[in-house]
């Protein structure tokens, strides 16, 4: 019986993770309109960040994605307060948004800052730093594209540098220089960083 219940807990979670994909390609295809190509930011948090970038570089569309609804409903209401054109914002698991991205859809900067570092040994699992997600991101990213990843976690920095040293699409930058700076929420909390970026080879 509990070998059956767990099989019907995974159809289940299928059936969702299916149902939530095909909702985030209607949404995408509403939001990004005739943009093909974007920068991206996983856990935008309450939108400060990429608000602030939106407006310093006018000539990118930005696509920002949280998991928690009220961090959301922020992020659409500074857009609307600020009136930022060129910023779309989706409550969205990563992996189920880059499922539903369309294919003609291509990166060219990705921000993962001060993600959730699941400290726990038995939650790393959780992380989104993993090579099926490393590799989400590089099939829609474009030659040359950047992966900027931040966080005050020395375990997660250390475990991210070793994921993208194995993957065969990403090469670390040692010398790279941090493109924007402006102060995040978390950064007001947590002021000690650690930055890795990586650039899209194959």
């Amino acid at each position: 019986m509990e070998g059956k219940t767990k099989v019907m807990g995974k159809a289940w979670a299928e059936s969702l993770r299916l149902e939530n994909i095909a909702s985030h390609r209607q949404t995408l295809q509403i939001l990004l309109g005739k943009n093909k190509t974007c920068t991206f930011e996983i856990g935008c948090g309450h939108g400060h960040w990429l608000a602030a970038y939106a407006q310093q570089h006018p000539e990118e569309f930005c696509l920002g994605i949280d998991l928690i609804t009220d961090r959301i409903e922020k992020c659409q209401r500074k857009k609307t307060k600020q009136k930022i054109t060129n910023i779309g914002f989706i409550k969205a698991e990563a992996s189920e948004l880059l499922d539903a991205l369309p294919p003609e859809i291509t990166f060219t900067k990705i921000f993962i800052l001060y993600p959730d570092p699941w400290p726990k040994k038995r939650h790393h699992k959780n992380r989104f730093i993993q090579t099926e997600n490393l590799t989400r991101l590089a099939n829609h990213s474009a030659i040359g594209a950047k992966l900027h990843f931040r966080t005050d976690d020395e375990n997660y920095f250390e475990w991210t540098l070793a994921e993208l040293k194995k993957h065969p699409q990403w090469r670390i930058l040692n010398e790279a220089v941090w493109p924007f700076e402006t102060e995040t929420f978390f950064e007001k909390i947590l002021k000690a960083k650690r930055d890795i970026v990586a650039e899209k080879i194959l």
